[in-house]
């Protein structure tokens, strides 16, 4: 039938439909049934929806594995498009974490408590599934039109991961931050959060006749989403970096996004201790930002290797943290 062949970005319609049912079911999931009443989630639950995300989206690159191997799309090669898949996902999940932390610091700038995070959360999830089609459907056309536009994202890697080795970072000044001045400038702000309400009808002071006022949680998810949109200057050209193909870019960048909101409140409370993975994290960007110099110089590397490679230093980083950091788990945080 003409609907199982139609061809949109070098794949199938069927397949795009069904990953965005797939997306709408997972959301319908997480932000609906798995959220009514209570609010705030604890970290047992989180950690749990973690692993749940985590299992669902290898299960599905395990699918996408197959549909390229069993030669039904007639396109590339299954092991690499399986493989590229799981390092996509991979590094997204593992700079998610870094995302976490600057979150984590919005919230608080805010003054937002658990419970009223939720709703921030939710909506800037959407946001940044927007956000991240818009990106990566203009890096898809961009390296379709500009082969050469793979050599400043492999530059780019390779300057970001030096940067991130050798330049502290300062931690983000939210109350600076151009876009807060702007909008405290621009639209009415109360003081105050007013439950989980972005915008409040309150009474002018000069006039007394209700207006529309922005609330800080407002404030605090545009913040937020103009956060991923820095992190995804990073995400996107790594994975551009391990495969073209928008499809495997697209699902491997979505699947790690969606559960995010999971992995915050499992996160936030311990991010102090994944202070390693930062250095493992700029490890993982030159290595593919110098893959790309290396595939049209030298010649091509395994798609294995680079998850193998990915993998030991994201891991890496991880267990090296969590036991160099030990003694803070101890600790209650303050």
């Amino acid at each position: 039938m003409d609907f199982l062949i139609a061809d949109w970005l070098g794949k199938p319609l069927w397949m795009w439909s069904g990953f965005l049912l797939i997306v709408f079911a997972l959301l319908a999931f997480d932000l609906g049934l798995m959220n009514r009443g209570e609010r705030e989630m604890g970290i047992a639950r989180s950690l749990k929806l973690s692993v749940f995300y985590i299992g669902f989206s290898c299960l599905y690159g395990a699918a996408v594995w197959w549909a390229y191997e069993s030669g039904y799309l007639k396109t590339t090669d299954g092991t690499h498009a399986g493989v590229t898949f799981f390092t996509g996902f991979f590094i997204e999940k593992a700079l998610s974490i870094d995302n976490v932390f600057v979150i984590s610091l919005i919230f608080t700038f805010f003054a937002v408590p658990p419970r009223y995070q939720y709703r921030a959360l939710v909506w800037g999830i959407l946001a940044v599934i927007v956000l991240r089609g818009l990106m990566i459907g203009i890096g898809a056309a961009l390296v379709q039109q500009y082969d050469w536009i793979l050599y400043l994202f492999g530059a780019f890697l390779l300057a970001t991961g030096v940067k991130m080795l050798f330049v502290a970072e300062a931690e983000p000044d939210v109350a600076n931050n151009p876009l807060v001045r702007f909008l405290r400038k621009r639209m009415r702000v109360t003081d105050t959060l007013h439950g989980e309400r972005f915008f409040v009808r309150l009474p002018d002071a000069v006039t007394g006749q209700k207006m529309i006022h922005a609330t800080p949680l407002f404030l605090a998810l545009v913040i937020i989403n103009l956060a991923d949109v820095v992190f995804a200057v990073d995400s996107v050209p790594a994975i551009f970096a391990i495969t073209t193909d928008p499809f495997i870019v697209f699902t491997a960048n979505i699947m790690a996004i969606l559960g995010l909101r999971a992995l915050y409140f499992a996160l936030s409370a311990m991010v102090h201790r994944f202070e390693y993975l930062k250095t493992a994290l700029a490890l993982v960007l030159v290595f593919i930002g110098a893959k790309i110099f290396w595939n049209q110089i030298v010649g091509k590397v395994d798609p294995a290797i680079s998850l193998g490679v990915t993998l030991a230093l994201i891991l890496g980083g991880v267990v090296f943290s969590l036991w160099k950091t030990r003694d803070a788990a101890a600790k209650p945080v303050e």
